[in-house]
């Protein structure tokens, strides 16, 4: 009975099979792939029958033949095309109409050491075209990411040579610097002031743990720059130009003479019957800012020829820009000079180049000088018509603006060398061995001119006081660096059905190497030609100093991506770094991403709104080696002098060698874990586009300084390690409407939001972190657990004492005796007086909240674009309004309208501001603002009109940056860039806002 089940059951399995194989039985199918818009054929679309690595591609006319089961599906994938899964079911036609995919989603962005289709991406990338950079008048590409990318905070100052700070995510670090890691061209560097906006193709900012790919350099992000190559065919020739002026853009308004005098005879009893007559004054009103600033001439001048063939590519550019700040004496210059080359030396191997050529020459203003125009008394005359300088310290004790820019020359010119030559080499089509060295070498130096001068009636036109210069003084510098780093990877790329698999493994190599040299002399010539050290005082003030920076680093990269059908997408990558900078050399750095093409599937592929919808999401840890490079390792102090005293003998003075350092030997980078989940769309035929994310990035062994003893005999009251925890957690959101109303006109609108939460949640040792000081109020920072970096711990001013009795029934005020007319501050602790111990947080520079709004509109010929961008939820520290050195400083026409009188009380604004005057939150008042960035207009000119002259294109264009700030904060500008982290959001001594109006012309053979 057993054997005849057994037997039974065998027939019936073979039956089951026979019958399955009769039902799968191949057909032979024949079929066109078209585009789904024009209809037109489609060349080389994969065809693979799903599940298998069975397949084939259509031919030149579309056409496709191919065997399959009966009951399989044929998938269909092109680049460029959303994929589409048809099945065969007994069919023997099949034809399929593709639809395209957006630009956008099509679009290649850089993502280290490689390249990704925008629809495979499953990191977060934010990503700028080159042209959109260029439509903006400024030095820096990073000036023009205001507002384009979400999650990327950029400051930026109108100072002609200053490099804007980029925060991307908020801040990860106290003492290892915001500003991400920059990549040109392959290049690794941390300054890209001299890239030319009109040479960069793409720039994409890797903003989440992505940017592991690049290990110790990745924890801020990553910003990486493609310039501009040639094409196959003739030769292109654009010129670009742009010739305007700067203007200051928000002039604060200080006291005029009447309002001065009224201060200064609260502030300052007596000073001014005393001291107030000619010529040590004048009756009029002295403007100490429109005695120094000035609009300024600004050109921008870029050439390029590009062209190739199929043996070779080449670009070319050379760019001049002049740069006159609105300071009268500043002014910078930059000469760049580029080229980038292609060489196909055979089918299989690839030469190409890139090298960048800059020189930059600038006039800097002296340090401290908006300080002294805000300060300096409207009643002493800038210069007489004499020619003699207005004599303000016999006033009050600051110097004279005018003369201490007039005064000093200073000169730095720049030379730096930045390319790299790189090698591909392909044994086989679906692999490349990559090596590439990149260099930037910088060549600096620096010369500082003060002139002598006296404090006599041939100076000034009252002689006296303590501004003077009794010798003249030359300093000078030279900087000398370079930066390699040696790049060897190996990538494999192919498809196999419907599966595409790439992988990287590689090598790095990197050094940096810094060194100065520098000199002070007296009494040098002041003749620009004799301006030599060695022509100076050789003993008496004479300086000399000398010493540098060595760091070096070693790689391993890796990564790996896969994706099945363009829908599941998956990429892990890893780095194991060493760093000379600390004692624990090396380091593990790795990051997983994952990414779902939900549009894809089955349940969607009918949906006719929704044309793209992917969920990615992405985990992995970073570091952070910005630090100096001898941190970690104690070193000997010589030529310290000491007495000893032999046995029978006097004391003798000798000089040896001590150790009066302590440092910690066990210093390791920072490690920053980030979580990022996001979700990318399209409707409407991708009209409407955007995304969402949401971020968590928690930075473990943040690098601060703490208190040390002094019994413990350092030569430095701090200690640098690694002892504090930060946390920044968000959202972002972008979205983007772009839609053609006819063949004459179309527009585009995109907005772009970020919300960021910034927290120090572990300081160990519980020691807070001070800083940014203000004069005798002292610090107004605090970095403390369960608050944001660099929060401001000031007093709160609850108003103003309206009486004396008020003022005597008050909390003893231990800064400064209450008195009527002066600000009261709330006993935060109750023990009955205002002291440190009163203060509390009251917010940071941080925003809550920032982002941007675009505009974009084409008419015929025209075109507009405008850009705003701004922030809310942050305060900033009037630092100018709180500093006072001296009683008889000057104030703004604004405090001395609303102070405290008896003709005119407030409960808002104190009688005076001095200088036991203590911080609080009197000076805090709101960040927020919103800027119209940029606002350009164009016409293209008719191609009829342009043939004759065999010009491709010709376009001029006017165009604004800095239009029109809507802003609650009463100083100069709420975009403070202020490169201590510590005293960020404190207006104190910042180049005044720029204003700029440009013409420009777009031209091309």
């Amino acid at each position: 009975m057993k054997k005849t089940f057994t037997f039974s059951g065998l027939m019936l399995l073979c039956l089951f099979f026979f019958i399955n194989a009769s039902f799968a039985q191949s057909v032979a199918v024949k079929g066109k792939a078209t585009d789904a818009v024009t209809s037109e054929s489609l060349p080389g679309v994969s065809i693979v029958i799903k599940g298998t690595t069975t397949g084939t591609q259509t031919d030149v006319n579309g056409a496709f033949s191919i065997n399959a089961p009966s009951n399989a599906t044929l998938v269909f994938t092109y680049i460029g095309y959303s994929p589409k899964e048809v099945a065969v079911n007994n069919q023997t036609t099949i034809n399929v109409a593709l639809q395209p995919e957006s630009k956008e989603l099509q679009q290649v962005v850089v993502i280290g050491y490689g390249t990704q289709r925008k629809r495979d991406v499953t990191g977060a990338v934010g990503s700028v075209s080159g042209d959109q950079l260029a439509k903006q008048p400024v030095q820096t590409p990073t000036q023009a990411l205001q507002g384009q990318v979400a999650g990327v905070q950029v400051i930026s100052s109108g100072q002609p040579n200053s490099q804007p700070e980029l925060r991307i995510r908020g801040t990860g670090s106290v003492l290892g610097g915001v500003n991400p890691l920059y990549v040109v061209d392959g290049v690794l560097t941390d300054d890209i002031r001299n890239i030319n906006s009109a040479d960069i193709v793409t720039l994409d900012v890797l903003k989440d743990a992505s940017a592991a790919i690049y290990g110790v350099r990745g924890a801020n992000g990553v910003v990486i720059i493609t310039t501009r190559k040639g094409k196959n065919g003739a030769p292109i020739v654009r010129y670009d130009a742009t010739v305007g002026f700067n203007e200051i853009s928000n002039q604060v308004k200080l006291a005029d003479r009447a309002q001065y005098v009224a201060y200064e005879n609260d502030a300052n009893p007596g000073k001014i019957t005393g001291s107030d007559q000619a010529p040590l004054t004048i009756p009029g009103t002295t403007n100490w800012y429109n005695a120094v600033l000035h609009k300024s001439l600004q050109t921008d001048h870029n050439i390029s020829v590009s062209g190739g063939s199929d043996k070779a590519d080449y670009f070319i550019s050379a760019n001049y820009l002049d740069n006159n700040g609105i300071i009268i004496t500043n002014n910078y210059q930059r000469f760049t000079l580029r080229e980038n080359t292609d060489v196909n030396i055979s089918d299989k191997l690839k030469l190409s180049s890139q090298l960048s050529l800059t020189r930059g020459a600038e006039k800097p203003v002296p340090g401290g000088i908006y300080t002294d125009i805000y300060r300096a008394a409207p009643l002493i005359p800038a210069i007489t018509p004499d020619g003699k300088y207005g004599n303000t310290s016999v006033w009050g004790n600051v110097s004279n603006p005018l003369l201490e820019i007039q005064k000093n020359d200073n000169f730095s010119l720049a030379n730096r060398v930045q390319g790299n030559l790189a090698l591909d080499y392909k044994p086989l089509k679906f692999i490349t061995i990559h090596s590439a060295f990149n260099d930037d070498v910088i060549f600096d130096n620096i010369s500082n001119y003060a002139f002598a001068f006296n404090n006599d009636a041939a100076t000034f036109n009252t002689a006296g006081g303590n501004e003077h210069n009794i010798d003249s003084q030359l300093f000078q510098q030279q900087d000398n660096s370079y930066h390699f780093d040696w790049d060897n990877t190996i990538t494999f790329d192919d498809r196999f059905g419907a599966s595409h698999f790439n992988a990287l493994a590689g090598f790095v190599e990197e050094k940096g190497k810094s060194s100065f040299i520098n000199g002070s002399r007296i009494d040098v010539p002041p003749s620009p030609d004799e301006r030599f050290l060695s022509l100076g005082n050789p003993t008496l003030n004479a300086v000399n100093n000398a010493g540098g920076d060595l760091f070096t680093r070693q790689s391993l990269v890796a990564r790996v991506s896969y994706d099945y059908s363009g829908k599941y997408l998956l990429t892990g990558s890893f780095r194991r770094d060493g760093s000379s900078r600390f004692s624990q050399k090396f380091g593990n750095f790795s990051t997983i991403e994952g990414g779902w093409v939900i549009s894809d599937e089955d349940f969607l592929k009918n949906n006719n709104t929704l044309n793209f919808l992917k969920l990615r999401a992405s985990y992995g840890q970073l570091g952070n080696d910005n630090i100096g490079s001898s941190l970690y390792i104690v070193t000997a102090d010589s030529n310290i002098p000491y007495y000893f005293t032999p046995t029978g003998g006097s004391p003798t003075l000798n000089e040896g060698i001590l150790i009066q350092q302590i440092k910690d030997a066990n210093l390791k980078w920072e490690t920053t874990n980030q979580l990022d989940i996001g979700l990318e769309y399209a409707f409407f035929n991708s009209r409407l586009s955007g995304e969402i994310d949401y971020y968590s990035k928690r930075t473990k062994n943040a690098l601060i300084p703490i208190t040390i003893p002094a019994i413990l005999g350092s030569s430095s009251p701090t200690l640098i390690t690694n002892a504090a925890t930060l946390s920044n957690k968000g959202l972002e959101f972008s979205v983007k409407w772009k839609d053609n109303i006819n063949k004459d006109l179309s527009y585009n609108i995109s907005a772009n939001i970020s919300y960021n939460k910034n927290l120090v949640v572990g300081l160990n040792g519980g020691q807070a972190l001070q800083g940014g000081g203000v004069g005798s109020q002292g610090n107004i920072t605090r970095t403390d657990n369960g608050q944001p970096v660099a929060s401001y711990y000031v007093l709160k001013a609850i108003g103003v004492f309206q009486t004396q009795a008020e003022a005597d029934a008050a909390p003893t005020n231990t800064f400064e005796p209450n008195k009527v007319g002066g600000l009261k501050y709330a006993d935060i602790n109750k023990d009955g007086k205002i002291d440190a111990n009163d203060r509390q947080f009251e917010g940071s520079y941080q925003p809550k909240y920032f982002g941007g709004f675009n505009l974009g509109l084409n008419y015929k010929s025209f075109d507009l674009s405008a850009n705003f961008y701004g922030n809310w939820g942050n305060k900033i520290y009037n630092g100018k309004k709180a500093f006072r050195a001296d009683p008889s400083d000057n104030i703004e026409a604004s405090y001395a309208d609303s102070r405290f009188t008896s003709s005119h009380p407030s409960n808002t604004d104190p009688n005076v501001i001095t200088q036991s005057t203590p911080a609080s939150t009197y000076f805090l008042e709101s960040g927020a603002y919103l800027r119209l960035n940029n606002l350009t207009v164009g016409y293209n000119l008719p191609k009829d009109l342009l043939q004759a002259a065999h010009i491709s294109r010709l376009r001029v264009y006017v165009t604004s940056q800095n239009l029109f700030t809507a802003k609650k904060y009463s100083g100069f500008t709420p975009d403070l860039l202020n490169t201590d982290i510590l005293s960020s959001g404190i207006e104190l001594n910042g180049y005044p806002t720029v204003r700029t109006f440009t013409f420009g012309v777009n031209l091309q053979f």
